[in-house]
């Protein structure tokens, strides 16, 4: 009775390393716009508005930095964990993975929450007429904090990738690693003639120990 052993296709082979190169490459660009965007954002104008003072109206703007810091910090988690993805394996893949998804998360839930926030606004109108009660007035809102939750998004795109596909992904190599196990080292020889003593015993034996060997 013949028995025939299946061969893998080349071909499907082929399909998961495919994927896992189509996966790294999105989600290195993903991970890394987003961040950038995000950080961008942060930087912008987001609300604006104006307080009365003895003068008359006096206009105030809020950056994003100044009506949250948390889109910002974790853009910067984020990148820091995509970076991170290549460093670990197994479960640590999948806990670095799963942070980078919720950096992204994070972001996208800060952002829409400092779209429609005054509180920064106010706390300026409040120094600028020296009335701590003065709030602003005219409040309007800017784009800017949907940008940041889009970039946001594509941090979390790049974590969910990272998650599905992440056992795919190439590690970086331990060649540079150092191993903590001292190097065996080479046993001399009983009779090697370029030791000491073996020079000392042609010595006493009228030898010279820097000539031929003798045939």
């Amino acid at each position: 009775m013949e028995y025939v052993t299946a061969v893998p296709h080349p071909r499907s082979e082929a399909v998961p390393a495919r994927s896992g190169r189509r996966s790294l490459a999105l989600a290195l660009m993903c991970g890394a716009l987003g961040a950038a965007v995000a950080l961008l954002s942060t930087r912008q104008r987001w609300a604006e508005g104006t307080a009365t003072v003895a003068g008359g109206a006096f206009p105030l703007t809020a950056k994003g930095s100044d009506v949250t810091g948390v889109p910002a910090a974790l853009a910067i988690v984020g990148l820091a964990a995509l970076v991170a993805v290549f460093a670990v394996r197994c479960a640590g893949r999948f806990v670095v993975a799963a942070v980078l998804a919720l950096s992204g998360a994070g972001t996208v839930a800060a952002a829409l929450a400092g779209a429609s926030d005054g509180g920064a606004l106010d706390d300026k109108a409040a120094a600028a007429s020296g009335d701590t009660s003065a709030t602003v007035a005219a409040l309007t809102h800017t784009a800017w904090p949907y940008v940041a939750a889009a970039g946001g998004a594509l941090i979390l795109l790049a974590g969910l990738l990272a998650l599905r596909y992440g056992r795919l992904w190439p590690a970086m190599s331990g060649r540079y690693e150092r191993s903590a196990a001292p190097r065996p080292r080479r046993a001399a020889r009983a009779d090697d003639p370029d030791r000491p003593d073996e020079l000392w015993k042609a010595l006493d034996r009228g030898e010279d120990p820097t000539g031929p060997d003798p045939a």
